[in-house]
């Protein structure tokens, strides 16, 4: 039986670090969508379902945080996985993201490509919940 082709949305606003997001995730072999606010997210994630969503949190349109309230991992998308990836990081919101089913959170200029990828792999890895 052939494993389904994992899938990751990218929802970040910085069209220099969505690409290069897009090249280290489809080098790795997966399936890379991506968006560029919270409203275009929902859009992309009600299109292609993904497995994994790499989610900044400041953005324009929708930011993370509003994302996260519409596109409600724990009663509608349970299965899916959600890595925050940003710069932004007050107590509150890394409060609000975990309640909310965040699997994890990253401080993106602390990691480096290696690092993000090895975060991905790791999540996917790990059980949801």
């Amino acid at each position: 039986m052939a494993k389904e082709p994992v899938s990751i949305l990218i929802v970040e606003d910085e069209k220099t670090l969505n690409e290069a997001y897009q090249i280290i995730l489809r080098t790795a072999g997966y399936d890379v969508y991506s968006a560029y606010n919270g409203k275009e997210a929902l859009r992309v994630a009600a299109e292609h379902e993904p497995t994994l969503i790499l989610l900044d949190l400041r953005m324009p349109h929708m930011d993370g945080i509003h994302f996260l309230r519409e596109y409600d991992i724990k009663k509608d998308h349970p299965h899916v996985k959600v890595i925050v990836f940003t710069n932004y990081d007050t107590q509150k919101d890394i409060d609000e993201m975990y309640q909310r089913g965040v699997d994890r959170y990253i401080v993106k200029a602390w990691a480096s490509p290696k690092e993000l990828l090895k975060v991905v792999k790791d999540t996917l890895a790990a059980p949801k919940g």
